[in-house]
């Protein structure tokens, strides 16, 4: 069997590893388009920081590695994808056929249609290549802007402020990490940034970028920043391109089932690429988190494998996020359910902050802030959909007490 693998991040590898395992007889490929070994994009702010060198964020460490595992790694883009004929087009002027081909290829930094984001000094912070131009230029007291407080802004947030740069942040949602944290919670997290010397704008846009040494920066405000660099980290767009031209069915993303097929029974999709089912709503999105891509590369390369059959129940939507410290968390449900009940629990003096939502007496979604013993149980009450009982009127009261409902659910004394 040659099974093919069109991406070299987490999926693609996890996925290669467990093909190996269950089938060593067949032949595995991993096709990547970067010069280097098959790296982690979530290592790259230690990168920043100068806590890891190059190789420290290679997925696999020990030398040789795939070699030993008997897996082929071809540096290469793929160009397109014959689907009939089961061929790849590489870059290299080859072809390369498969028998079960599974498309890990993730996504790309987007950019705002503004002005002067093309300029020499404004960077993605996305692949290694991004980070050696942006280790250049992130020097103690230069002046860097970054675009975007989503969840990768703030990872590379911190491995700026490290670095010791005269720092600041421009977000257009009015509150920092939008998609995984409320109006409180996301407002601390802004709060908290301030404390540490980090200029947050909250609620503001960049309207455009004008070349000079340094850079201009223009705000919808009418006012401008000088920046020896900036960064733009303002979202991701799945690589879908590659099966335009297929009859692979595409949406947001590449529209996968329970055991990751395409609609081509001979494709398969996993991790930032794949539209798989969300384990709180049924329905099925883009989940870019690298637990959702972990998932998706073990069951793809199960249902990739003759006599294996492995059923995805849908990815629990999780984001845990470390600024500078302060961590904060998501799951689920975060934003509530229609008709659903909330518990809250809110402490800015400290930095705490959590909030519970619930249908009927199940927990449905979480998001605290600075308190991190409850991470692990707030994701176990979510995924078990345990029914609480009394203890719902506990945790309305108090919703600091989940460890002690989560055990009580479990022991059947709910």
């Amino acid at each position: 069997m040659q099974h093919v693998i069109i991406g070299a991040g987490p999926s693609g590898v996890i996925a290669a590893e467990t093909l190996k395992k269950l089938d060593p007889q067949s032949n595995v490929t991993i096709v990547g388009d970067e010069p280097e070994p098959p790296y982690s994009r979530m290592a790259i702010p230690y990168y920043l920081m100068n806590n890891i060198d190059e190789a420290g964020t290679y997925l696999r460490k020990s030398s040789g590695f795939f070699d030993q595992q008997g897996i082929n790694i071809e540096q290469a883009r793929v160009e397109s994808i014959d689907s009939t004929g089961k061929l790849l087009k590489l870059s290299t002027g080859g072809n390369m056929s498969y028998d079960k081909l599974l498309v890990a290829t993730g996504s790309h930094p987007t950019k705002p249609p503004i002005e002067g984001m093309d300029l020499p000094g404004v960077h993605s912070c996305w692949t290694l290549e991004d980070a050696r131009h942006i280790t250049k230029l992130a020097k103690p007291g230069a002046k860097v802007v970054l675009m975007g407080a989503g969840f990768i802004g703030c990872i590379i947030l911190e491995a700026l402020a490290a670095s010791g740069v005269d720092l600041t942040v421009v977000e257009m949602e009015n509150r920092m990490v939008p998609r995984m944290m409320n109006e409180d919670s996301g407002g601390l997290i802004k709060k908290w940034c301030e404390s540490k010397n980090v200029r947050v704008l909250t609620s503001t846009r960049v309207t455009g970028i004008s070349s000079g040494s340094p850079l201009d920066v223009a705000l919808e405000s009418g006012e401008s920043i000088p920046a020896d660099l900036v960064i733009c980290a303002t979202g991701v767009r799945p690589n879908t391109d590659l099966l335009k031209d297929t009859d692979v069915k595409i949406d947001h993303g590449i529209l996968i089932d329970e055991h990751m097929c395409t609609s081509d029974p001979d494709i398969f999709a996993a991790g930032d690429v794949a539209q798989g089912k969300d384990f709180s709503t049924g329905e099925y999105t883009v989940q870019a988190i690298q637990p959702t891509a972990a998932d998706h590369g073990r069951i793809a390369a199960a249902n990739m494998t003759e006599g294996q059959e492995s059923i995805h129940q849908g990815s629990v939507n999780m984001n845990v996020l470390d600024t500078m410290g302060l961590i904060s968390a998501s799951f689920g449900l975060w934003e509530g359910s229609s008709g659903g009940d909330t518990a809250e629990l809110n402490d800015p003096d400290n930095y705490r902050y959590i909030n519970l939502q619930f249908e009927d007496d199940v927990v449905v979604g979480a998001n605290s802030l600075g308190l991190t013993q409850h991470v692990g149980v707030l994701r176990g009450l979510i995924q078990t959909q345990l029914h609480l009982g009394k203890w719902k009127d506990k945790l309305m009261d108090n919703p600091l007490n989940v460890m002690e409902a989560y055990l009580s659910a479990t022991q059947g004394a709910a």
